[in-house]
């Protein structure tokens, strides 16, 4: 077991928490049982991971994805509000962590992404005022964008969507950000990497893609973002004496 006080103090550590100017507050966002036993972890704090939490009496939830973006109406109702009161009535902590996920260097979603697809990380760079967003990289042997594309479907678990304008260039090096990330495509193309990775795709994506003549893989925004909160949740089991289970919803998005 372990106290919520320091379980969050550890995270707020651990993750770097204030460095980063986020879109959402990241750390405790509804309070519950100040004692943790058991933790569920998934993406996105969901209606139907919340259901799982309560199933197996957990005492806190962990997302990537959590509540209270900036711009979304501040009112409790509907959906949002069906939400927050399972939780409050079940007394379960709900944690999230968003950049901070992100861009961890052995824990966040873009170093565990590397990790999944065997990609040695050379250098990470800053992006929208964030540091350590974009990760640039490159495989042993070089690829055809049809073996990178198959490499994603069998690793990820989903069929991603390959843009390019010169199917004959071979794929060396490689840039990424998990996630909606699909505009740092020009970001990409200007570090003069082969191809880039990120989880959507916007329309104007292929056309940015062709004239930079740069290949581009949309492998899905959960598909790339699974594996953050996953050893994030595996590194809390180790430390601390509870026990954590990630419940991984599927998404095709």
């Amino acid at each position: 077991m372990v106290q919520r006080k320091e379980l969050l103090e550890y995270l707020q550590e651990l993750l770097k928490v204030r460095d980063f100017s986020d879109y959402c507050p990241n750390g405790l966002q509804l309070e519950g049982t100040a004692d943790i036993k058991h933790i569920v972890a998934g993406v996105t704090a969901s209606q139907a991971l919340i259901d799982r939490a309560i199933a197996v009496n957990a005492d806190a939830v962990l997302v990537h994805h959590g509540y209270f973006w900036k711009g979304e109406s501040p009112a409790i109702t509907g959906m949002k509000q069906k939400r927050i009161k399972a939780l409050l009535t079940a007394d379960i902590n709900l944690l999230a962590y968003h950049l901070p996920l992100d861009c961890h260097p052995e824990l966040g979603n873009n170093a565990q992404l590397a990790k999944q697809l065997g990609i040695e990380v050379l250098a990470s760079h800053s992006q929208s005022g964030v540091n350590n967003l974009l990760w640039q990289g490159c495989f042993q042997q070089a690829q055809t964008p049809a073996e990178l594309n198959h490499l994603l479907q069998q690793k990820l678990g989903r069929e991603a969507l390959w843009l390019s304008s010169d199917t004959n260039q071979p794929i060396t090096t490689v840039a990424w950000c998990t996630g909606g990330a699909q505009s740092y495509i020009e970001a990409a193309a200007e570090l003069g990497v082969d191809a880039y990775i990120s989880g959507e795709v916007s329309e104007q994506t292929l056309h940015q893609a062709r004239e930079l003549d740069i290949h581009y893989f949309s492998a899905g925004h959960h598909a790339t973002e699974r594996y953050g909160v996953q050893a994030l949740a595996t590194h809390l089991q180790e430390t601390f004496s509870i026990s954590c289970e990630f419940v991984d919803l599927d998404n095709p998005v």
